[in-house]
Formats: C-alpha cells, sequence, structure tokens
C-alpha cells in the first residue's frame, strides 16, 4: 500500500521541484533543445500533480488551499521565465 505523504509535505516537495526547473542546465544548443524543454517541463508537471488534489480534500484549511494556489501561479511563472 502506498505511503500518504501529508499535505505540507507535497506544498514542500512541490516548490522543490520547481527550484530543480531553474536549475536545470541549460545545454550548449540553448534553451530550445527538446531534451532540455521536455525535463523543465517533467518537473513543472510533477509539482502540479503533487499537489492536483489537495484542495478537494475535506481537511485542507484554507492557508493550505492558499499554498496550493501559489504553487501553480509560481510552476507557470517559472514555465514562463525559464521556456519563453
Amino acid at each position: 500500500m502506498t505511503k500518504l505523504i501529508p499535505a505540507a509535505e507535497r506544498i514542500l516537495r512541490a516548490r522543490a521541484l520547481i527550484a530543480k526547473a531553474r536549475a536545470w542546465p541549460v545545454p550548449p544548443e540553448g534553451k530550445f533543445d527538446f531534451s532540455y524543454i521536455a525535463g523543465v517541463k517533467d518537473l513543472l508537471r510533477q509539482a502540479r500533480d503533487l499537489v492536483k488534489f489537495i484542495t478537494l480534500t475535506p481537511s485542507a484549511s484554507p492557508e493550505i488551499k492558499e499554498e496550493v494556489r501559489r504553487i501553480y501561479e509560481e510552476a507557470e511563472r517559472a514555465d514562463r521565465e525559464i521556456l519563453h
């Protein structure tokens, strides 16, 4: 059976994944290399997937829901800053 990860831990892991996407080294070919784009997008997708269902749980407080909203915004901002 899978181990449940608390919402606070999921938020921390999601932020770490976004930071990892920002730190992903740009290849010598430039930031339009397909493997670079795929790697960055995958990390950002993993971050979003970690917090996706937190807002649907009945035990999620308004503060946690606000943190999830910020994670989504941060992932979108990172996508724009890194890839565009």
